[in-house]
């Protein structure tokens, strides 16, 4: 299983992430704090957002439209490293990426 590994705060949590689940749902199934997702996973709600800080960027999915708009309406300011987690899918070539909770979600 691939590992990520979310900073939140100041502390690190590194979670074994099932591959076919989102960034999102291995924060969430692993009691991640600051991942709130209110709309499920569905880029509708900007309340999974993150920074990607470390690991392969170059194997994450582009931003799509959907994410694009939705992370000019985080509550926490967009960095050029935003994305929203529920967009960002576990796959074995994504082991080891580290990702900022934001500070603040809703």
């Amino acid at each position: 299983m691939p590992k990520i590994v979310y900073r939140v705060g100041d502390g690190t949590v590194t979670v074994d992430a099932a591959t076919g689940t989102s960034v999102m749902a291995a924060a969430l199934l692993n009691s991640v704090d600051g991942i709130v997702a209110e709309c499920g996973g569905n880029a509708m709600c900007a309340t999974c957002h993150v920074h990607v800080e470390d690991g392969p960027l170059d194997r994450l999915p582009a931003i799509g439209p959907a994410e694009d708009e939705m992370l000019d309406c985080t509550v926490s300011p967009r960095v050029s490293n935003s994305r929203l987690s529920c967009q960002l899918p576990v796959t074995d070539e994504i082991d080891g990426l580290t990702v900022r909770v934001a500070d603040e979600q809703c």
